[in-house]
């Protein structure tokens, strides 16, 4: 079992409005260091941005429960999915995502190193994130939710213990 969180290199996008235009975004490089060192994080990961489940309940509960959160001493509340920055940014504002930090994963290297990367061929998606929550310090793996079932192609979409209340619940029982 993994017990730190994977060293891999974030591919993102950030808004630099000195490029002015209709595009004002450049490429940021954001290492695993840089999300996670000195951090109490919450992270959780879901199949793909726009899809029902992630969109209806999983994204929206954390983002309504992430002043709860602070409570508890979490710096950051992060949603990784295997999708790239600009899939990322435009699900976010489709969202209105304001707390919950959204991080892609495009090549799904930190989901394989993970070891949560399934195929999900069934579905038309190619290979995605396994859904899966776990909080962290200092990039320590302090606990981890796995949804059951986990293989390729599964035929259902598991929801059951990665969501932010049961995060929530674990956060307040320590």
């Amino acid at each position: 079992m993994i017990t730190s969180v994977p060293q891999v290199v974030f591919k993102t996008r950030v808004r630099n409005d000195e490029l002015g235009g209709p595009n004002p975004f450049e490429w940021k490089d954001l290492t695993t260091a840089e999300v996670f060192a000195n951090k109490n994080v919450v992270i959780f990961s879901l199949p793909g941005a726009f899809t029902p489940t992630c969109s209806t309940s999983h994204l929206p509960r954390y983002e309504e429960l992430y002043e709860e959160f602070k409570q508890q001493g979490v710096d950051q509340v992060v949603c990784i999915s295997v999708n790239d920055a600009f899939v990322m940014y435009q699900w976010g504002l489709s969202q209105k995502a304001k707390n919950v930090f959204l991080l892609p994963d495009g090549n799904g290297e930190f989901t394989r190193k993970m070891g949560m990367l399934v195929d999900k061929s069934n579905l038309g998606f190619g290979m995605r994130s396994w859904r899966y929550a776990m909080y962290v310090e200092n990039g320590e793996i302090k606990k981890l939710f796995s949804e059951s079932g986990y293989e390729d192609n599964c035929p259902t979409d598991p929801f059951d213990v990665t969501d932010a209340d049961t995060m929530l619940a674990y956060l307040k029982s320590r």
